[in-house]
């Protein structure tokens, strides 16, 4: 009896969990592939990209992006590196555009922590997350671009798109 009432106890907090993570109109993603961050010669970490269609372009769906970090990383990289590959990569850059209140959002990040970057393509709308802390959402007809930092023509590491996306 007492082993019934866990198993019913467990079974409605991990529903509880998930109905948090998830947000509520989301799409069912599937993990598609995941590879090494390397940054100068390094490996960082890893990212994982999921998608709702692996075999579909990033860019005509909902995304996922997942950075599991194994060192320490200072804000002013990530704001750095956001910047110069959002100028590279999306025509018409401007530093008002929406995509740069992502970029402001960034923490540092110490080993074993996890950034998330949710796209839900039918509301047009990128969160982010620290260790499944929301930092912040935005709302805008063209905030996957965001994801060029990573999937645009010149991206941040081609060999890292190449193998997130292939």
């Amino acid at each position: 009896m007492d082993f019934t009432l866990q198993k019913i106890a467990l079974t409605l907090m991990s529903t509880a969990i998930l109905a948090v993570s998830v947000p509520a109109g989301a799409a069912t993603l599937k993990k598609c592939n995941t590879a090494p961050l390397i940054v100068t010669a390094k490996n960082v970490g890893q990212i994982s990209y999921f998608a709702e269609n692996c075999e579909k372009a990033w860019d005509t769906q909902s995304i996922q992006l997942d950075f599991a970090y194994s060192y320490d990383i200072p804000e002013w990289a990530f704001k750095r590196a956001a910047n110069h590959f959002l100028k590279k990569n999306v025509a018409g850059y401007s530093p008002n555009m929406a995509l740069n209140q992502i970029t402001q959002w960034y923490k540092p990040v110490k080993k074993g922590d996890l950034y998330r970057l949710n796209y839900q393509h039918t509301a047009q709308k990128m969160t982010l997350l620290l260790n499944q802390k929301v930092l912040g959402q935005v709302s805008d007809t063209q905030i996957n671009q965001y994801f060029n930092i990573w999937f645009g023509a010149t991206p941040f590491n081609a060999k890292l798109k190449q193998q997130l996306l292939n």
